[in-house]
C-alpha cells in the first residue's frame, strides 16, 4: 500500500544531479505561486531575470529572480496538484538554492463563518494525496512546522487568519458529501490539493516552507458555491502579503 512506501533504508534510483547537474546557490527566498495573474504581475512590476528552468516534457518552467527592498527573490508559476507541486519544489531548491519557500494559494473553505474574511494558516493537513507519504512515515495528519511562526508575522503585520486543519486531496472531483462531512468532523477548515505533499518534502529534506491560504469556493455536503474563486486565485493582496512574510523570515 502507498501508505508505507516510506523508505530511507535504501538509496533512490533517480539522482536530480544526473538530470540537473550541481546544485546552484543563487538566492535564499523563493515565492510558490500558483496565479498566472500574480505571476504576470510580477513580471511586469519588477525587473525580472531567469535564473533557472524546471524542465519537463510539456515544457519548461521559467524560475525568476527579482529585487526587493535590496533582497533578491525568486519566484515561479507551480503546477496544481501535491507531485508537481512538491517535485517542483525540490527542483527550484537545487535550480536556485533557495531554502525558504512562501507558498499561497486558494482553497475551499469548509466552514464558511470561519474562513470568511481571513486568511488559512494550516496546523496539519490530512494526507489525501500520494506524494507525502514519499517523504514522511505514515499518518492521517502531517504537522505543518512553521504555523506559529506565520501566526506570529500575520499577527505583526495586522492581517486577519483563522488557524486549523486542512485536507489535501488529489482528487478535486472526488470530494464527496460523506467525506466533507467526516472532515469537517475532523476539524478541518479547508481543502486544498498541495500542502501535504510540499509540506513532507520540505520537513524531509531540511527546507522551510510558510503556507498560508485564501478561501473562494464553499464546499458543503449538499451545495457547492464558486462564486469567489476566481477572486481567491488572483488576489494580489496574498502577494503583498507574501513579501511582507519574506522580509520576516
Amino acid at each position: 500500500m502507498i501508505i508505507h512506501d516510506f523508505d530511507i533504508s535504501t538509496d533512490p534510483v533517480v539522482s536530480i544531479e544526473s538530470i540537473y547537474g550541481k546544485q546552484k546557490r543563487i538566492v535564499e527566498k523563493c515565492l510558490i505561486i500558483f496565479s498566472k495573474v500574480i505571476h504576470d504581475y510580477l513580471l511586469s512590476r519588477y525587473d525580472c531575470s531567469v535564473i533557472g528552468e524546471i524542465g519537463s516534457c510539456t515544457g519548461s518552467i521559467p524560475i525568476y529572480s527579482f529585487m526587493h527592498e535590496s533582497e533578491q527573490i525568486a519566484f515561479y508559476l507551480t503546477g496544481v496538484g501535491s507531485a508537481f507541486a512538491s517535485g517542483s519544489c525540490y527542483e527550484a531548491h537545487w535550480l536556485t538554492g533557495a531554502t525558504k519557500f512562501i507558498m499561497f494559494g486558494s482553497c475551499g473553505s469548509l466552514d464558511r463563518e470561519k474562513t470568511f474574511g481571513r486568511f488559512i494558516i494550516s496546523t496539519e493537513c490530512y494526507r489525501g494525496d500520494g506524494a507525502s507519504y514519499y517523504y514522511a512515515p505514515p499518518s492521517d495528519y502531517l504537522p505543518v512546522r512553521n504555523a506559529e511562526k506565520l501566526s506570529a508575522i500575520f499577527d505583526e503585520i495586522g492581517v486577519p487568519y483563522v488557524k486549523g486543519r486542512t485536507w489535501t486531496t488529489d482528487a478535486l472531483y472526488r470530494e464527496t458529501a460523506g467525506l466533507v462531512q467526516k472532515r469537517k468532523n475532523e476539524g478541518c477548515l479547508a481543502v486544498e490539493m498541495e500542502l501535504a505533499g510540499v509540506e513532507a518534502l520540505c520537513a524531509f529534506y531540511g527546507l522551510e516552507l510558510y503556507d498560508f491560504l485564501e478561501a473562494g469556493d464553499v464546499l458543503e455536503e449538499s451545495a457547492y458555491d464558486v462564486k469567489e474563486l476566481a477572486g481567491a486565485n488572483h488576489n494580489l493582496g496574498k502577494l503583498m502579503i507574501a513579501l511582507e512574510i519574506a522580509k520576516r523570515i
